[in-house]
C-alpha cells in the first residue's frame, strides 16, 4: 500500500489514511473568526470562508477514522459559533 501522503501536524511522520472535508454553518458574522480558529487545529490542512448553504469548508485528515472523530472533527465541532457541520470522507476509486 502506498502512502498518500505524511502527517505534519501530529508532531511525527505517519501515513495519512483518512481525509476529509468539512462543511461548516456559522452563527452570523462569525466565519472569518471561526476560520482562523480551526485553521490551528492540529490534523486541519485547509480552511476557508465559502458562499452557499455552508459559511466555511475544512479540509483534515488522521492517520485512523479513530483520530479524524476524536482528534480532529470533535475540536471542530467544539469551537464556538458553529451551528451545524458535514463530513465528507475522501474515497479513492
Amino acid at each position: 500500500m502506498e502512502p498518500l501522503q505524511t502527517l505534519r501536524q501530529f508532531g511525527q511522520e505517519k501515513y495519512v489514511v483518512v481525509q476529509a472535508y468539512i462543511l461548516i454553518q456559522t452563527e452570523v458574522g462569525r466565519s472569518t473568526s471561526i476560520v482562523t480558529e480551526i485553521a490551528q487545529i492540529p490534523g486541519v490542512t485547509l480552511a476557508e470562508d465559502v458562499t452557499g448553504p455552508y459559511d466555511v469548508i475544512a479540509r483534515i485528515e488522521a492517520p485512523s477514522v479513530d483520530e479524524l472523530g476524536s482528534g480532529v472533527i470533535a475540536k471542530i465541532q467544539d469551537v464556538k459559533g458553529i451551528t451545524r457541520t458535514l463530513t465528507c470522507t475522501v474515497v479513492k476509486m
